[in-house]
């Protein structure tokens, strides 16, 4: 919210400094972002008639100007200016005079002639960005006369950083009364004269969609003036407010909003046919805004309409079939109350963002559309002339929002502000804010005015207390008694062990937004269930993401795209997912991807690049120091390579997934090479068991290794599965060393070659003992895995 202190000081009565009004602003939670003086330091700068102009006779982009400074004085100036014409009123700055930027102004010849000052730009008497020709003054601006008196310079330009929760401030009302209350003086009334009606023309107004838009009023303003300028100081107070002026109709309506608060609209009413509806659009119904771009409408948006269909989006933007312009005699005037869930992300799928839809969607007064449209009318006959047609206004009462009224204690105020404010000053804090207060014996009963959607319940005025008495007088006090300490059980997950551990294995920690391009899923195939926002921040955050993985290959992308060769991270979050009828499901997950080689570079020898293995080792790895042991089963998973990956079990669970990307997700995504990765389930771990110490043996381990002949369909999960159940306690430990497909075995076979450690913890096995194990062994790899042993 961008505005003018000599704007401000029209609505409060109030001497402080624009200093002391930014401090006290900022205090009470408007936070001043920018602060910038606008217009000093002008002395000797005047306003100036361009009586005549020739070209230069040496340069030809040059004219040489007569110009008239007042009291029949003329002078010669040169000017490049491409719009300096005779006739035309501009700021001149004669010698002597200093510029902003410490420009002095001398006497100068430019190529040979004589220039006895300079004609200015905006830009150059730093009050406006505009440097493309000299700053135009209107026809009636007096020659001679300073021009900062003629501008009412200098002034000061404040801009505010405002919460959602205070729409009633982006006006310079709804600030002044805050101010108002902080400064204890009092906001200065509007007195706005009702215009007497003068025409009898007018507009039948109906809302259908009465939820969306429970009041709608307008009036027909004939006869105006259609040359008519805007004056100089609605000029001067829109561009100080960050608003180009365009026509004394569009100038009218913007400054109303900006003192109100209230988005209005003018239509040209000879471009009207029949009467005006407001209601719900029809998929596939289409508006020319006023920017030129062609609207495409759905049901969710609200329309303004007339016979020949829609001629504005309601709380957006008006239509460019009726709108004003340089030709206007005949005028609608709207001004309506829009719900901001109506509003709210309209103008966002529209790729818009206006004045209008922010008020709207963030809250506006409902009782402001009559005031401003009597505002608005004084303000047309003021500077355009014209009579007066009678308001048209459609009301749905029932959905009006109506201010609540809310109790506050003395005790409880006493005890969340930790001080004791006079009941005094409560009162007159409250009443000076807006608020109706009526008095009780252990507090007051109070109703908030309608544009402060924000309070609801006693901690909102209890808030409004502690800004407005300032909370640099709340004492801060250490929070006294015992805090229990919680002690973590052995048995939870941690977290905090899983990250070190992939740390020392060379992984990074990244952390990405939980929010994805719905397209990001869908190319993984991982759109199903997810959780798409009704509001989103942008199309590229429109949905919660399933998995990790996306945005951790995003950001690989990122990281390989600045030419890292080698990469290795890893993410530790939540993943949302929908769910038919409860809350939506949320589980915390660990994920890593891999790319490049699977050791740093190095002098002994080129390293290889990464592969199952590696990653299935960082699985293994991290899940031990959990105190999980896993176990693998083959997978098939869209975006995962068939051959190259496997689910991860922990005690027979599922508990995630590891593997290399699928040939076409990796071609699809672009990926400079074979990405590899794992996404874990961390809500998915059973609890874990304690570990328990024990003794050293004192005798020794035995090893048999076996090579056995199997199906290919068999995996080596399923073998030690079998060779755990049949051999149970006395297996220490069971390691696969070699793999073999090939001559000398019969077709969809392999040999796995795989070495037992038995060991008993009491006694030393002999060899008839484990004979007898080995047998039991291979007899139940024979029934269970159809595995022979290989002579």
């Amino acid at each position: 919210m961008k505005f003018p202190v000599s704007w401000l000081r029209q609505h409060i009565q109030t001497d402080a400094t624009p200093e002391k009004l930014a401090e006290v602003l900022t205090a009470i939670g408007l936070e001043v972002e920018e602060q910038q003086a606008v217009g000093a330091g002008l002395e000797g700068v005047v306003v100036a008639e361009i009586l005549s102009l020739e070209k230069h006779p040496e340069a030809d982009r040059l004219n040489v100007c007569q110009v008239a400074v007042g009291n029949g004085q003329q002078v010669q100036i040169v000017c490049g200016a491409p719009n300096a014409r005779a006739g035309l009123k501009a700021p001149l700055a004669q010698i002597g005079a200093v510029l902003p930027g410490d420009f002095s102004i001398k006497a100068a010849k430019l190529r040979g002639v004589d220039s006895a000052g300079m004609l200015c730009s905006a830009k150059e008497l730093a009050i406006d960005t505009d440097a493309s020709g000299l700053l135009e003054l209107p026809d009636d601006a007096p020659v001679g006369s300073a021009l900062a008196a003629y501008l009412g310079l200098p002034d000061t330009r404040f801009e505010l950083k405002l919460t959602p929760n205070r729409a009633d401030c982006f006006s310079l009302r709804g600030i002044a009364f805050d101010l108002a209350a902080a400064l204890e003086t009092q906001v200065l009334p509007m007195a706005i004269t009702e215009a007497a009606i003068t025409s009898s023309s007018s507009v039948a107004v109906s809302v259908s969609a009465v939820e969306q838009c429970p009041r709608y009023c307008g009036r027909i303003i004939e006869g105006l003036n259609p040359v008519a300028q805007t004056p100089v100081w609605m000029r001067e107070a829109l561009k100080r407010s960050g608003i180009r002026p365009v026509s004394a109709l569009v100038d009218i309506t913007q400054y109303v909003m900006l003192e109100l608060g209230q988005p209005m609209h003018a239509f040209d009413a000879d471009l009207l046919q029949g009467s005006i509806e407001v209601r719900r659009a029809v998929a596939g119904e289409q508006c020319m805004l006023l920017d030129g771009k062609t609207a495409e409408l759905t049901e969710q948006f609200t329309v303004i309409t007339d016979a020949s269909g829609v001629i504005a989006v309601a709380g957006v933007m008006g239509g460019s079939g009726s709108s004003v312009g340089t030709a206007t005699t005949r005028v609608f005037l709207e001004s309506a109350h829009f719900a901001p869930d109506a509003i709210i992300g309209r103008a966002r799928k529209l790729g818009l963002h206006t004045d209008a839809s922010h008020r709207f969607e963030r809250g506006v007064d409902p009782a402001l559309p009559m005031l401003a449209l009597q505002r608005a009318t004084e303000l047309v006959l003021q500077i355009m002339g014209g009579n007066v047609g009678p308001i048209s206004c459609a009301e749905a009462v029932q959905h009006i929002p109506v201010p609540a009224t809310v109790v506050l204690r003395k005790s409880r105020l006493e005890r969340i502000l930790g001080i004791q404010v006079p009941d005094t000053q409560v009162q007159q804090i409250l009443q000076a804010l807006g608020m109706r207060v009526e008095t009780l014996a252990d507090g007051w009963s109070v109703t908030a005015p309608s544009r402060r959607f924000d309070i609801a319940i006693e901690e909102d005025l209890i808030e409004e207390i502690a800004r407005i008495v300032g909370y640099e007088k709340i004492p801060m006090r250490t929070p006294s008694g015992q805090v229990p300490l919680v002690a973590r059980s052995e048995r939870s997950l941690d977290e905090t062990a899983m990250r070190a551990q992939l740390l020392a294995m060379d992984l990074q920690e990244t952390i990405n937004y939980a929010f994805v391009e719905a397209t990001l899923l869908d190319t993984w195939n991982l759109a199903q269930d997810a959780l798409v926002l009704s509001n989103p921040l942008s199309a590229e955050m429109a949905v919660m993401r399933t998995s990790l993985l996306p945005g951790l290959i995003e950001s690989l992308k990122a990281n390989a795209a600045r030419q890292q060769t080698r990469i290795r991270l890893f993410e530790m979050g939540r993943v949302f997912s929908r769910q038919a009828a409860d809350a939506p499901l949320e589980r915390q997950c660990l994920s890593g991807v891999c790319l490049g080689p699977a050791l740093p570079e190095q002098w002994s020898g080129k390293s290889a690049p990464v592969d199952f293995y590696d990653v299935r080792a960082m699985v293994d790895a991290v899940l031990a120091r959990a105190g999980f042991m896993a176990t693998y089963q083959a997978v098939d998973l869209p975006y995962l390579h068939p051959g190259r990956s496997a689910r991860v079990l922990v005690g027979g669970i599922s508990v995630g997934v590891v593997g290399a990307l699928h040939p076409r997700l990796n071609k699809s995504l672009d990926l400079p090479g074979d990405v590899y990765g794992f996404e874990l389930d961390l809500s998915a771990l059973p609890i874990r068991n304690l570990p328990k110490a024990a003794p050293v043996s004192r005798f020794p381990s035995v090893r048999r290794d076996l090579a056995l002949i199997v199906p290919d369909d068999v995996s080596w999960s399923e073998i030690e599965a079998c060779a755990r159940k049949s051999l149970g306690q006395s297996l220490q430990s069971i390691v696969l060393f070699d793999v073999y497909r090939g001559a000398g075995l019969p077709d969809l076979s392999k040999s796995l070659a795989m070495g037992l450690i038995l060991h008993e913890f009491s006694r030393t096995l002999n060899d008839s003992e484990v004979e007898q194990a080995v047998s039991g062994l291979l007899a139940a790899l024979a029934q269970d895995c159809r595995a022979t042993l290989r002579a």
